[in-house]
């Protein structure tokens, strides 16, 4: 990867994936941000510094601070390396304290399980969650995460379901499960219960994935990549997967279904909205069998 430095201070390390000039920058002399010159050397032409951020989001290149300056870096897992090099690795924190998490959910619960088995799941979540890579806002995500297959675990144990489950699972639950996931959630509303997993989740949604989704009216909310659970599949009436091969358990009564998508990941903009409508076009054609019937 090439580096220089112009005459404006500005680093260029240009990224060989897609033939585009990444910059880190700092801040001018009167505290605003370069974004207008960063977009310029990618050829995007948009009218405000707020259309330049969301063009350089959808082109998967994002914004850190370091010691008081703004760097610019792609996302692309290539440039994982340098960016550590330049950035540090990021903060990890430190023990997570999770009893909060397991009183407010044994409230939450109470009832349907013991408090036993809530500790044991909020526990074990963590520590999935921990094993796919160590995420940000871990205490946050694992409530959700445990939440999730707390009721996953209701359906599992004789309770009626009143709607159908959609599980959606591909490698790393920041691309096509993502997409298919958010696109039946707007489609569906609380006509169907949409989970998402992967079987060897990133650490975040990919920035693209949520632009793209932006741009059709589908918000990505609080959602984040989610290991594989057996719950989840467990529950699940319908299991769709994209490209995870055998990593999901085969459970009978359940719907398989494989859907044969490109990766999204480091693609360019037009390919990653060429998968998306491939994507939805495909939901969309699932959704009158989904509310119709139960399996």
């Amino acid at each position: 990867m090439g580096a220089g430095t112009d005459d404006a201070g500005l680093t260029l390390l240009a990224d060989p994936t897609r033939a585009r000039i990444v910059r880190m920058m700092r801040d001018s002399a009167d505290g605003r941000v370069l974004v207008g010159r960063v977009a310029e050397s990618l050829g995007l032409r948009q009218p405000t510094v707020s259309h330049h951020m969301s063009a350089l989001h959808a082109e998967g290149i994002v914004q850190r601070e370091k010691d008081g300056r703004r760097v610019w870096y792609s996302l692309d897992p290539a440039h994982e390396e340098r960016v550590t090099t330049l950035l540090g690795p990021p903060p990890t924190g430190g023990e997570a304290d999770l009893s909060r998490v397991i009183d407010d959910l044994t409230a939450r619960y109470r009832g349907v399980f013991s408090p036993e088995t809530v500790a044991r799941y909020v526990t074990d979540s963590h520590q999935m969650l921990i094993a796919a890579g160590r995420p940000a806002l871990e205490v946050s995500r694992t409530a959700s995460f445990a939440a999730s297959r707390l009721d996953d675990l209701t359906r599992i144990d004789g309770h009626p379901p009143d709607r159908p489950s959609v599980l959606f699972v591909c490698v790393q639950n920041a691309g096509r499960s993502q997409i298919a996931a958010g696109i039946l959630r707007q489609l569906a509303g609380d006509r169907v219960i949409v989970r998402s997993a992967g079987s060897a989740p990133a650490a975040d949604v990919r920035s693209s994935i949520v632009y793209a989704l932006d741009e059709i009216g589908v918000p990505i909310g609080g959602e984040f990549p989610k290991p594989l659970s057996d719950e989840a599949v467990r529950a699940a009436d319908w299991v769709i997967t994209m490209g995870c091969g055998d990593a999901c358990p085969v459970y009978p009564g359940r719907r398989y279904l494989d859907w044969d998508l490109e990766d999204p990941v480091g693609k360019p903009t037009a390919t990653v909205r060429r998968i998306r409508d491939d994507i939805e076009s495909r939901v969309r054609d699932l959704l009158p069998e989904l509310v119709t019937s139960t399996v």
